[in-house]
């Protein structure tokens, strides 16, 4: 049996990615798998290896 396949987070993407809400810079939380805006209070869910950068996904600091 074979284990399935994880997708990792590319953190190149961290360049071009900023926060929709702030317009701000992210902050990538590998132990979580999500993307931090400390100016929003918010953190994006990471799935499959993408962010989910829509402000109704993600998770309240």
């Amino acid at each position: 049996m074979t284990d399935p396949v994880t997708v990792q987070f590319d953190r190149r993407m961290l360049e071009a990615l900023i926060c929709p809400r702030s317009q701000t810079t992210l902050t990538y939380d590998a132990e979580k798998q999500e993307l931090v805006s400390k100016a929003a209070g918010l953190a994006y869910p990471i799935r499959n290896g993408i962010p989910v950068m829509l402000p109704d996904e993600a998770r309240t600091l």
